[in-house]
């Protein structure tokens, strides 16, 4: 149990274990198999029913919808401290957090219609997500210019009357490969000639309107993580009414740094769950091995990968759940440096343990007979997602050197990472 944890976290990650327990590790196997039939008929982007039959058992058990805080549309959300160690537990099966309506993109895009949206953008839109009925995706990232600079994005939302156009390209929308998406949130330019950081906007897009094309699902390291996906999708001519705009122009950026300090608390959780995992496989294989006559586990290169393992696990966990209870205690901006650091720090971390454990499990370790290399593929990719690591160190980079600028001397920007 973590020490920050509150009596009420404590009590949910307990009722939590106890549902991985009976119903999520034993149902692994089950989903692996669905998804291979869905592959085998030629369509993997269909909704997976082993999903579909434990979302009653979840609701049932209180556990659904932990993730948003302060909602009176749910009321059962809890604070990033109080939901960041059942995030962990999430993260040990990938497929998991959809079981209890807690997946990505549909968790960040309901912070921001909850923050953000109209009471009527929230009754067509956030309450279908919160009942699970349907999913959405987030549109951010172009593949013409470097997306990690939110400022570079090009994709034009122009207002005509009462409505917006809307062209632009985009991919890596993940979650776009669902047949349930029904909803897209685009960032798009509304005014090229406005200040640099005041240029963007985001619109609510439904899934299914005219001009929009699903070009292609793009595979990570060869996974299609189907049917989430991560789709290339183009938007031409595509019109939404003028009220469709999240708070007015000009707000975008602003609002993809508030859906982005949660959301990566719970990437690193998650994150850190499926370090734990492969921790646990890499110590079984270790013991179950026998190599130049004795168990692969007396090696003492093996003592020092799984003590610097545990000693990592622990260190990612500590930071994380500090980030999490000062963006509780004393919001998103102060915690700015905290956020950054775990973004670094979680991925790097699991990817050296998951590597570690793929070496354990020799040539298995990179088969589908274990969950290592997927996990592995993800979670490389999450050193990209939500921001670069080069961008997480530049912020951290220019908050210490703003804090030790020489008396007198010119503060450096902090920037807005």
């Amino acid at each position: 149990m973590e020490p920050l944890a509150t009596p009420r976290a404590r009590e949910l990650q307990q009722r939590l274990l106890e549902f991985f327990d009976l119903y999520i590790y034993p149902a692994e196997a089950e989903y692996h198999a669905e998804q291979r039939r869905h592959r085998e008929s030629g369509n993997p982007w269909q909704v997976m029913q082993t999903v579909e039959r434990l979302k009653p058992k979840a609701r049932d058990a209180g556990l659904w919808n932990l993730f948003l805080p302060g909602s009176e549309r749910a009321p059962e959300g809890l604070s990033n401290l109080e939901y960041a160690p059942l995030c962990e537990i999430m993260g040990r099966v990938f497929w998991s957090p959809e079981v209890f309506n807690c997946a990505a993109p549909d968790t960040g895009n309901m912070e921001i219609l909850e923050r953000y949206g109209t009471d009527a953008q929230k009754d067509r839109w956030l309450e279908p997500l919160l009942a699970g009925t349907i999913r959405s995706a987030f549109l951010m990232t172009e593949p013409a210019v470097a997306s990690s600079d939110a400022t570079n994005i090009q994709c034009a939302i122009r207002r005509e009357g009462d409505e917006y156009v809307i062209d632009g390209h985009k991919w890596f929308a993940s979650g776009a490969g669902d047949p349930r998406c029904a909803l897209y949130i685009v960032m798009g330019k509304t005014d090229p000639s406005a200040p640099k950081h005041e240029q963007q906007s985001m619109i609510l897009v439904p899934a299914d309107a005219p001009g929009i094309t699903v070009r292609r699902h793009l595979p990570v390291f060869g996974y299609d993580d189907a049917p989430h996906g991560h789709m290339e999708i183009t938007l031409e001519g595509v019109r939404v009414p003028a009220s469709n705009i999240l708070v007015g122009e000009g707000r975008g950026f602003a609002i993809a740094q508030a859906r982005l300090g949660p959301g990566r608390i719970h990437h690193c959780m998650r994150t850190i769950g499926a370090a734990e995992r492969a921790l646990e496989y890499m110590c079984r294989r270790l013991q179950s091995r026998i190599a130049f006559g004795k168990p692969v586990a007396a090696q003492s290169i093996w003592h020092e990968r799984i003590a610097q393992s545990r000693c990592m696990i622990d260190q990612a966990r500590l930071l994380t759940m500090k980030a999490a209870q000062m963006m509780d205690t004393v919001g998103n901006k102060v915690a700015r440096a905290e956020i950054a650091m775990i973004k670094v720090v979680a991925p790097q971390m699991a990817c050296q343990v998951i590597d570690w454990a793929i070496q354990a499990h020799g040539g298995g370790g990179v088969t589908e007979d274990f969950p290592l290399a997927a996990s592995y593929a993800m979670i490389r990719t999450l050193r990209l997602a939500d921001g670069p690591d080069e961008v997480h160190c530049g912020t951290i980079a220019r908050l210490e050197l703003a804090k030790n600028a020489p008396a007198g001397a010119d503060r450096v920007d902090s920037g807005h990472g």
